[in-house]
């Protein structure tokens, strides 16, 4: 049996990437190799053959679900937890990994992203999201800083994110805030909320970090296009005195909800894992918490993913 060549049995149709044969994924002893299954009744043998671009949903499978992060750790982080038959799609120059996550209760199909951080750009792909796959939920899975009552690695699932920046400037520094608020829908707080409760989250986390026992929340937190990087900067000062009740600041949230919004109030979750509190915060801080933090916030979407429903 001869050796296939690395883009054997990759097929691109017009953005759609499928996976006609075994595929080499990464180098040397971290390579992987994934196949697709073997055509049967419902499998047909040849590309040209296959449906058009959709969740391939099949019996077992629930309702797709799209997950969308900013940076390389939380992709990474979500990634670990799919399984295959794994496929690649081009939404108007977003890259979607599909792959199948497999949990207690359901699995699902699930098409994952990295978009890099920003409210705009999150709102814009929140929406494309919705559009390209009609998907069950969406949730935007990362790292964020913690401003009060949480620890390093714990997790924040949003019932309300607030746009800190809105504000009216006058002369000096005198700022009138006018702080808009962004919520996710009734039913996905409410599943938030019961993944607290079961405290059953923490059996997904991959390598957990040894002598950290996260705890997770359904709190408000605060979005805006600042990273903030010392508790007593201006911005910080400000985000907790009209934010108050915000547990955690970030760089895309509003965006993620305010896209939800406007299409149709979609079943969206913004998921945080807590990778610094404002303070002491280098490389070298980012390179050990932002992992253990991303790895929490897949791990409590991982729990959200199989306990959603919407009915």
């Amino acid at each position: 049996m001869s050796t296939p060549t690395p883009n054997e049995g990759i097929a691109n149709h017009g953005g759609r990437m499928t996976f006609t044969g075994p595929v080499s994924v990464g180098r040397g002893s971290s390579a992987h190799q994934y196949a697709p299954p073997e055509p049967g009744p419902d499998t047909p043998a040849g590309p040209a053959e296959r449906a058009a671009p959709g969740w391939a949903d099949g019996p077992g499978l629930s309702g797709g679900a799209v997950v969308i992060t900013a940076v390389a750790c939380e992709y990474r982080a979500v990634a670990a937890h799919l399984g295959g038959p794994f496929e690649e799609r081009t939404v108007s120059g977003t890259l979607y990994r599909l792959g199948t996550f497999r949990g207690r209760e359901r699995a699902r199909r699930v098409a994952l992203a990295q978009i890099g951080p920003g409210n705009t750009g999150a709102a814009l792909h929140v929406e494309r999201a919705r559009t390209a796959f009609a998907p069950e939920l969406i949730v935007f899975a990362g790292v964020a800083g913690g401003l009060k009552d949480v620890r390093l690695g714990d997790v924040v699932a949003a019932d309300a994110v607030y746009d800190y920046e809105s504000a009216k400037e006058g002369a000096g520094e005198d700022v009138w805030p006018r702080a808009r608020t962004a919520v996710p829908s009734h039913a996905v707080v409410q599943r938030a909320m019961d993944v607290v409760f079961r405290q059953e989250w923490t059996d997904y986390i991959i390598d957990p970090e040894p002598g950290v026992a996260p705890r997770a929340f359904v709190k408000p937190i605060a979005a805006g296009g600042k990273l903030l990087a010392h508790a007593d900067s201006p911005t910080a000062r400000r985000v907790r005195a009209f934010a108050g009740d915000a547990v955690a600041v970030e760089m895309e949230g509003y965006g993620v909800l305010h896209g939800a919004s406007l299409a149709d109030h979609a079943d969206v979750l913004v998921v945080r894992g807590i990778s610094d509190l404002l303070t002491g915060k280098d490389a070298a801080s980012d390179a050990r918490w932002q992992p253990v933090a991303a790895r929490s916030a897949a791990a409590f979407t991982c729990a959200f993913l199989d306990l959603f429903t919407r009915t």
